[in-house]
């Protein structure tokens, strides 16, 4: 496969699944957008990968109500965690997260649609999450931002059908990121846990593969949907959860 002469915007690409997914897009030919609020991290990926940084907090929604950008392939990857009982969770940081996980990724695909449509040709990832399938306690902004991302993908994938463009969803399990490396600490003070006991009675106790997934198996799973194979898969999920939606 080849994406010689495709642009791709990747958010939150300056580290971790977005990194993995960047270089892996670059590196069968694709001209990568490294968009991430942490200048240095999305500098740093754009050289090694021969893409551009692209500086912006996505948590500022109204700023990217008149963005213009362009894009053949769209991967909303940015997202945050923030593990607290719901009655101690405050409202602005439950805002600030749907702004970021959700309001963005819409507010990014309408920025994008338009051109795909114009050149009958588009895919937009979003990785959303085991989560986006499963509720876990301490965690309602997450949760509640995955699952919106499955029923926008859906829409996006009825209304682009008809024009080349495909809209689906990855869903992985807890992948070796920053990300999930700062909630064992979060985890293990709301659990009473240390980091290791979360790692095993919590993070993977509902999964039958014991092992944290790593980010170019993530990132494997995005190219592939970006691949000619699969042309018709759209409106659905790709879940890598080591077989804990299967319980």
């Amino acid at each position: 496969m080849s994406l010689s002469g495709r642009r791709a915007v990747v958010t939150g690409a300056a580290s971790g699944i977005g990194a993995a997914v960047a270089t892996r897009l670059a590196g069968l030919g694709a001209h990568v957008v490294v968009c991430d609020i942490d200048a240095e991290g999305a500098a740093r990926t754009a050289d090694r990968i021969g893409g551009e940084a692209l500086v912006i907090d996505l948590s500022r929604t109204a700023d990217l109500v008149e963005l213009p950008l362009e894009a053949d392939i769209l991967v909303n990857n940015a997202g945050i965690q923030h593990v607290a009982p719901i009655e101690r969770f405050e409202a602005e940081r439950f805002a600030f997260m749907l702004r970021l996980m959700l309001e963005a990724p819409f507010l990014l695909t309408r920025a994008v649609l338009p051109g795909m449509y114009e050149r009958g040709w588009g895919r937009i990832v979003h990785l959303s999450s085991v989560h986006g399938l499963r509720a876990s306690a301490y965690k309602s902004a997450y949760v509640s931002a995955k699952h919106g991302l499955l029923g926008l993908s859906k829409v996006i994938a009825l209304e682009g059908a008809a024009r080349g463009v495909t809209s689906n969803c990855v869903c992985p399990g807890y992948v070796r990121t920053p990300l999930v490396e700062n909630q064992l600490a979060d985890q293990a003070a709301a659990h009473g846990l240390s980091a290791d006991e979360v790692l095993s009675e919590v993070l993977l106790a509902r999964s039958a593969v014991k092992r944290l997934i790593e980010p170019d198996e993530v990132a494997g799973a995005v190219t592939y949907l970006c691949s000619p194979e699969a042309t018709s898969v759209t409106g659905t999920e790709l879940v890598l959860d080591g077989g804990w939606s299967a319980a």
